[in-house]
């Protein structure tokens, strides 16, 4: 095991209760701090000594505080996702406007029709990475590409929904 990770496993048990409390401050818990506090432990073990880490500690506190922002933001991205769809899902007949009704299937036509129409990777990528939730790594890992290329090709999808989507 590299030395930056074995180093930093050995500082964030030293400093586990300091971290759990300054993340829960963050998340809003203890528990989710904690949860927060393994994914840290798990994005160490994947550290590499090249370049090595001067100041450790600085870095497992900024390393955490990113961490557990970016669970904060994905969050609250999922809640909005969900009272969007819970609002069309669960709106009141009587509230909703025939004409934007019907505009809006047409719409959801065209996108979904241009999402159907994305070449290979493409769809693939955009589908696994929007849809199913994995993160760029991950799909690029999957597919053996790099990051940039799995931005390329959801940049390239979302320029092809947002045209689809706009057209009418």
């Amino acid at each position: 095991m590299p030395t930056n990770a074995v180093a930093l496993s050995r500082l964030l048990v030293a400093e586990r209760l300091s971290l759990v409390r300054r993340l829960a401050r963050i998340v809003g818990s203890e528990s989710l701090a904690e949860d927060v506090t393994q994914s840290l432990y798990l994005r160490l073990q994947r550290l590499k000594d090249d370049p090595p880490i001067l100041n450790q500690r600085s870095f497992l506190f900024r390393l955490a505080s990113n961490l557990a922002v970016d669970y904060v933001r994905a969050e609250q991205s999922q809640a909005r996702r969900n009272a969007e769809a819970h609002a069309l899902l669960w709106a009141e007949p009587e509230a909703l406007d025939p004409e934007r009704t019907t505009a809006s299937c047409l719409e959801l036509a065209r996108v979904l029709k241009a999402a159907s129409s994305l070449p290979e990777p493409t769809r693939s990528i955009f589908r696994l990475h929007r849809f199913e939730g994995l993160r760029q790594s991950e799909v690029a890992a999957r597919y053996g590409v790099s990051v940039t290329t799995v931005e390329k090709h959801v940049r390239r999808a979302l320029a092809v929904l947002r045209k689809a989507r706009d057209e009418g």
